[in-house]
């Protein structure tokens, strides 16, 4: 018989911080709502539109092109930073300096801000003095990120997969590292192949740290501003041009407050909805396979 006593106490310890976080978040929150349904002309004259807003954003042909370009450019990195960040982290040693060597240089392009990330590649990619811009030029190539929409996309996923495929491949590493030793010995003692361990050993204990990678991957790939920004300022026209940048020339170039906010209140439903999906589907994925080995 369990006469162990639990006590909740604890969390009066942390309630300070909730109070904290919920206040802070709160009432900016409301502030954009009481925004997204009002039409501001100044200080003291406002008029009440109520989903007025939300209406012209969803009809707004260059939004829905540019939500069409956010989503095409976080499934596009998606689809590469987690099978390669994946396949970094099973080549990386697990014990030893090389491992420790290998981390700090696998890590540095995390430590890097987001705009300076920007301004690295424009420099980068620059046809004159830019290693990348211009090694392809020697080889032929007419690569010119101003001018060329494919160039300018290519580039920015290069970027981007450069910058936060660490962030998959460190996750991963250290998923990897906490499976016991048990495991590889009864797949060696069964002549596993290296498929047959990735499948069945290390795939199913890296889906936790997956649902993590995937949702801050997705979520910070869906608010991406700085480095698109910095590299082609949404250019050429508007083929590189994604929410957060609309937004922003909303909300601060025009100063039309309140299609802004109705526009920021669906961002931000957009991300929370995407990423109850993945979360769920992946969490169900996990149930059915369990489900299926206790049959």
């Amino acid at each position: 018989m369990n006469n162990k006593i639990y006590s909740n106490r604890a969390w009066w310890l942390i309630l300070p911080m909730l109070l904290l976080v919920a206040f802070s978040a709160i009432i900016p929150l409301m502030t954009v709502v009481n925004y997204s349904v009002q039409d501001v002309f100044d200080a003291n004259t406002r008029f009440f539109t109520g989903v007025e807003w939300f209406q012209e954003t969803l009809n707004n042909p260059a939004l829905q092109a540019a939500l069409v370009r956010q989503f095409a450019f976080s499934l596009t990195v998606l689809a590469i930073e987690v099978p390669l960040g994946i396949g970094i982290a099973l080549l990386m040693p697990k014990k030893g300096w090389q491992a420790s060597a290998i981390l700090i240089l696998v890590t540095m392009p995390l430590l890097i801000p987001w705009n300076v990330v920007g301004s690295i590649w424009q420099i980068f990619t620059r046809g004159d003095i830019g290693l990348m811009g211009w090694g392809l030029r020697e080889l032929g190539y007419g690569y010119n990120i101003t001018r060329s929409a494919v160039d300018a996309w290519g580039t920015i996923i290069l970027m981007d997969v450069w910058h936060w495929t660490p962030l998959i491949a460190l996750l991963c590493y250290s998923g990897l590292r906490s499976i016991p030793d048990a495991y590889y010995q009864a797949a060696r003692i069964d002549r596993a192949s290296r498929w047959a361990v990735f499948r069945y050993i290390q795939l199913p204990k890296l889906t936790n740290v997956l649902v993590i990678g995937i949702l801050l991957r997705f979520m910070h790939s869906f608010m991406i501003y700085a480095e698109p920004f910095v590299l082609t300022g949404g250019g050429p026209g508007n083929s590189t041009t994604f929410l957060s940048q609309s937004l922003t020339t909303m909300a601060i170039g025009q100063q039309d407050l309140g299609p802004s906010a109705a526009f920021s209140l669906i961002y931000f439903l957009i991300i929370l909805l995407v990423c109850w999906v993945f979360y769920t589907a992946i969490m169900n994925l996990q149930k059915d396979k369990q489900l299926d080995k206790g049959a």
